[in-house]
Protein backbone atom coordinates (compact mmCIF):
# COMPACT_ATOMS: atom_id res chain seq x y z
CA UNK A 1 0.00 0.00 0.00
CA UNK A 2 1.13 3.16 -1.06
CA UNK A 3 1.61 6.68 1.28
CA UNK A 4 2.69 6.77 4.95
CA UNK A 5 1.24 5.97 8.16
CA UNK A 6 1.87 6.93 12.31
CA UNK A 7 2.04 3.61 14.12
CA UNK A 8 0.53 4.70 18.25
CA UNK A 9 4.16 3.11 19.54
CA UNK A 10 3.77 2.67 23.14
CA UNK A 11 6.67 -0.03 23.38
CA UNK A 12 4.28 -3.00 24.38
CA UNK A 13 3.37 -6.01 22.34
CA UNK A 14 0.43 -5.23 20.26
CA UNK A 15 1.65 -1.83 19.10
CA UNK A 16 5.32 -3.79 17.85
CA UNK A 17 3.29 -6.04 16.26
CA UNK A 18 1.21 -3.15 14.81
CA UNK A 19 4.54 -1.21 13.82
CA UNK A 20 5.41 -4.74 11.77
CA UNK A 21 2.17 -4.76 10.51
CA UNK A 22 2.69 -0.84 9.06
CA UNK A 23 5.95 -1.78 7.67
CA UNK A 24 5.18 -4.15 5.62
CA UNK A 25 1.96 -2.10 4.18
CA UNK A 26 3.63 1.49 3.72
CA UNK A 27 6.24 3.39 2.33
CA UNK A 28 6.74 5.61 5.04
CA UNK A 29 5.96 4.94 8.95
CA UNK A 30 6.24 7.19 11.47
CA UNK A 31 5.92 6.12 15.39
CA UNK A 32 4.41 8.43 18.24
CA UNK A 33 4.45 7.47 22.41
CA UNK A 34 2.70 9.19 24.68
CA UNK A 35 4.19 9.79 28.31
CA UNK A 36 1.04 10.51 30.83
CA UNK A 37 2.50 9.69 33.77
CA UNK A 38 1.91 5.59 33.57
CA UNK A 39 3.50 3.34 36.17
CA UNK A 40 4.59 1.36 33.82
CA UNK A 41 6.48 4.00 31.97
CA UNK A 42 9.69 1.76 31.31
CA UNK A 43 7.47 0.53 28.30
CA UNK A 44 8.54 4.04 26.56
CA UNK A 45 12.68 3.02 27.24
CA UNK A 46 11.74 0.00 25.35
CA UNK A 47 10.81 1.55 21.97
CA UNK A 48 14.44 2.75 20.74
CA UNK A 49 15.87 -0.57 20.54
CA UNK A 50 12.31 -2.30 19.41
CA UNK A 51 12.95 0.44 16.43
CA UNK A 52 16.16 -0.67 15.84
CA UNK A 53 15.93 -4.18 15.84
CA UNK A 54 12.89 -4.16 13.44
CA UNK A 55 14.89 -2.40 11.22
CA UNK A 56 17.62 -5.29 11.44
CA UNK A 57 14.83 -7.83 10.73
CA UNK A 58 14.09 -6.98 7.37
CA UNK A 59 16.37 -4.49 4.69
CA UNK A 60 12.81 -2.60 3.55
CA UNK A 61 11.51 -2.15 6.94
CA UNK A 62 14.73 -0.27 7.73
CA UNK A 63 14.14 2.00 4.72
CA UNK A 64 10.31 2.44 5.24
CA UNK A 65 10.81 3.20 9.18
CA UNK A 66 10.85 7.04 9.50
CA UNK A 67 10.66 9.41 12.56
CA UNK A 68 9.54 8.63 16.08
CA UNK A 69 7.92 11.43 18.27
CA UNK A 70 6.99 11.34 21.63
CA UNK A 71 4.30 13.85 23.47
CA UNK A 72 4.10 14.58 26.71
CA UNK A 73 0.51 14.38 28.24
CA UNK A 74 1.50 14.75 31.56
CA UNK A 75 -1.64 16.35 32.30
CA UNK A 76 -3.94 13.20 31.53
CA UNK A 77 -2.11 11.15 34.67
CA UNK A 78 -3.33 14.40 36.98
CA UNK A 79 -6.89 13.93 36.36
CA UNK A 80 -7.03 10.83 35.91
CA UNK A 81 -7.38 8.41 39.38
CA UNK A 82 -6.67 5.07 38.12
CA UNK A 83 -4.45 2.13 38.93
CA UNK A 84 -2.53 3.04 35.62
CA UNK A 85 -1.59 6.24 36.99
CA UNK A 86 -1.45 5.73 41.21
CA UNK A 87 0.43 3.11 43.32
CA UNK A 88 -3.08 1.21 44.36
CA UNK A 89 -4.19 -1.97 43.71
CA UNK A 90 -5.79 -3.36 40.22
CA UNK A 91 -9.24 -3.91 40.78
CA UNK A 92 -12.83 -3.74 39.20
CA UNK A 93 -13.98 -0.22 40.00
CA UNK A 94 -17.48 0.42 40.98
CA UNK A 95 -18.08 1.91 37.55
CA UNK A 96 -17.74 -2.42 36.19
CA UNK A 97 -15.04 -1.34 34.59
CA UNK A 98 -11.14 -2.47 35.81
CA UNK A 99 -9.32 0.68 37.68
CA UNK A 100 -6.67 0.47 34.91
CA UNK A 101 -9.07 2.20 32.52
CA UNK A 102 -7.68 5.88 31.65
CA UNK A 103 -11.07 7.53 30.77
CA UNK A 104 -10.29 9.27 27.51
CA UNK A 105 -6.88 7.98 27.22
CA UNK A 106 -7.40 6.83 23.39
CA UNK A 107 -9.34 9.54 22.17
CA UNK A 108 -6.69 11.79 23.56
CA UNK A 109 -4.18 9.63 21.94
CA UNK A 110 -5.82 9.32 19.00
CA UNK A 111 -6.64 13.01 18.50
CA UNK A 112 -2.89 14.24 18.92
CA UNK A 113 -1.79 11.50 16.90
CA UNK A 114 -3.63 12.75 13.69
CA UNK A 115 -2.80 16.25 14.45
CA UNK A 116 0.78 14.80 14.25
CA UNK A 117 -0.35 13.14 11.04
CA UNK A 118 -1.77 16.31 9.70
CA UNK A 119 1.51 17.97 10.14
CA UNK A 120 3.41 15.43 8.67
CA UNK A 121 1.30 14.55 5.60
CA UNK A 122 0.52 11.26 6.89
CA UNK A 123 -3.16 9.57 6.01
CA UNK A 124 -3.39 6.36 8.16
CA UNK A 125 -2.68 5.79 12.25
CA UNK A 126 -2.60 2.72 13.43
CA UNK A 127 -3.08 1.60 17.01
CA UNK A 128 -3.61 -1.58 18.59
CA UNK A 129 -6.84 -1.19 19.70
CA UNK A 130 -8.52 -4.49 20.19
CA UNK A 131 -12.59 -5.73 21.06
CA UNK A 132 -11.90 -9.13 21.37
CA UNK A 133 -9.41 -9.43 24.33
CA UNK A 134 -9.86 -6.21 25.99
CA UNK A 135 -10.79 -5.19 29.59
CA UNK A 136 -14.29 -3.65 28.62
CA UNK A 137 -12.47 -0.76 28.06
CA UNK A 138 -15.36 1.36 26.15
CA UNK A 139 -12.62 3.49 23.86
CA UNK A 140 -11.00 0.21 22.71
CA UNK A 141 -14.14 -0.75 20.77
CA UNK A 142 -14.58 -0.39 16.94
CA UNK A 143 -17.75 1.60 17.06
CA UNK A 144 -15.80 4.64 19.11
CA UNK A 145 -13.15 4.66 16.92
CA UNK A 146 -15.30 4.51 13.55
CA UNK A 147 -17.06 7.76 15.46
CA UNK A 148 -14.18 9.19 16.45
CA UNK A 149 -12.56 8.80 12.62
CA UNK A 150 -15.46 10.78 11.38
CA UNK A 151 -14.69 13.45 13.88
CA UNK A 152 -11.27 13.80 13.63
CA UNK A 153 -12.06 14.12 9.24
CA UNK A 154 -14.96 16.50 10.26
CA UNK A 155 -12.83 18.71 12.51
CA UNK A 156 -9.36 19.20 10.52
CA UNK A 157 -11.10 18.34 6.46
CA UNK A 158 -8.63 15.06 6.07
CA UNK A 159 -9.85 11.42 4.87
CA UNK A 160 -7.81 10.37 8.13
CA UNK A 161 -8.07 6.50 7.76
CA UNK A 162 -7.94 4.99 11.46
CA UNK A 163 -6.19 1.39 11.39
CA UNK A 164 -6.40 -1.37 13.33
CA UNK A 165 -5.39 -4.45 12.67
CA UNK A 166 -5.97 -6.17 16.22
CA UNK A 167 -9.33 -5.54 16.63
CA UNK A 168 -11.18 -8.68 15.91
CA UNK A 169 -8.09 -11.48 16.74
CA UNK A 170 -7.31 -12.28 20.23
CA UNK A 171 -4.05 -12.66 22.15
CA UNK A 172 -3.08 -15.86 20.82
CA UNK A 173 -4.16 -14.57 17.39
CA UNK A 174 -1.95 -11.92 17.70
CA UNK A 175 1.19 -13.90 18.46
CA UNK A 176 0.44 -15.47 15.35
CA UNK A 177 0.00 -12.23 13.30
CA UNK A 178 3.91 -11.26 14.39
CA UNK A 179 4.81 -14.87 13.50
CA UNK A 180 3.16 -14.09 10.09
CA UNK A 181 4.86 -10.62 9.83
CA UNK A 182 8.85 -11.49 10.79
CA UNK A 183 8.63 -15.08 11.74
CA UNK A 184 10.34 -16.40 14.76
CA UNK A 185 12.95 -13.51 14.70
CA UNK A 186 9.85 -11.19 15.30
CA UNK A 187 8.16 -13.72 18.09
CA UNK A 188 11.44 -13.83 20.01
CA UNK A 189 12.34 -9.71 19.85
CA UNK A 190 8.65 -8.70 20.79
CA UNK A 191 9.10 -10.98 23.90
CA UNK A 192 12.40 -9.82 25.10
CA UNK A 193 12.07 -6.22 24.01
CA UNK A 194 8.96 -5.46 24.59
CA UNK A 195 6.95 -4.43 27.64
CA UNK A 196 3.35 -5.00 28.55
CA UNK A 197 3.10 -5.26 32.55
CA UNK A 198 0.57 -2.62 34.26
CA UNK A 199 2.95 -2.55 37.49
CA UNK A 200 6.35 -1.61 34.78
CA UNK A 201 8.57 -4.90 36.33
CA UNK A 202 10.85 -6.49 34.52
CA UNK A 203 13.00 -7.80 36.87
CA UNK A 204 11.87 -11.65 35.64
CA UNK A 205 11.56 -13.07 31.76
CA UNK A 206 9.12 -15.54 31.25
CA UNK A 207 8.17 -17.75 28.50
CA UNK A 208 6.07 -14.90 26.87
CA UNK A 209 8.24 -11.63 28.47
CA UNK A 210 8.86 -10.04 31.25
CA UNK A 211 6.75 -8.77 34.12
CA UNK A 212 5.09 -9.51 36.79
CA UNK A 213 2.99 -12.62 35.78
CA UNK A 214 -0.20 -11.47 37.54
CA UNK A 215 -1.45 -8.22 36.57
CA UNK A 216 -3.87 -8.57 33.56
CA UNK A 217 -2.07 -7.18 30.99
CA UNK A 218 0.41 -10.23 32.18
CA UNK A 219 -1.80 -12.96 32.68
CA UNK A 220 -3.76 -11.86 29.00
CA UNK A 221 -0.60 -11.84 27.07
CA UNK A 222 0.68 -15.23 28.97
CA UNK A 223 -2.43 -17.07 28.30
CA UNK A 224 -2.49 -15.89 24.82
CA UNK A 225 1.47 -17.35 24.55
CA UNK A 226 0.53 -20.53 25.57
CA UNK A 227 -2.34 -20.53 22.83
CA UNK A 228 0.16 -19.80 20.32
CA UNK A 229 2.40 -22.15 21.26
CA UNK A 230 0.02 -25.04 21.70
CA UNK A 231 -1.77 -24.29 18.44
CA UNK A 232 1.56 -24.36 16.78
CA UNK A 233 2.14 -27.57 18.38
CA UNK A 234 -0.90 -29.37 17.07
CA UNK A 235 -0.39 -27.98 13.54
CA UNK A 236 2.89 -29.38 13.38
CA UNK A 237 1.36 -33.00 14.97
CA UNK A 238 -1.07 -32.43 12.02
CA UNK A 239 1.48 -32.44 9.16
CA UNK A 240 4.04 -34.62 10.60
CA UNK A 241 4.23 -38.36 8.22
Amino acid sequence: MTGGALVLFSGGQDSTTCLAWALQRFERVETVGFEYGQRHRIELDCRERLRESLGALNPIWAQRLSDEHTIDLGVLGEVSETALTRDMAIEVADSGLPNTFVPGRNLIFLTFAAALAYRRGLKHIVGGMCETDYSGYPDCRDDTLKALQVALNLGMERRFVLETPLMWIDKAATWQLAEELGGRDLVELIIQGSHTCYRGERGQRHSWGFGCGDCPACELRADGYRRFRAEAADSELEIAP
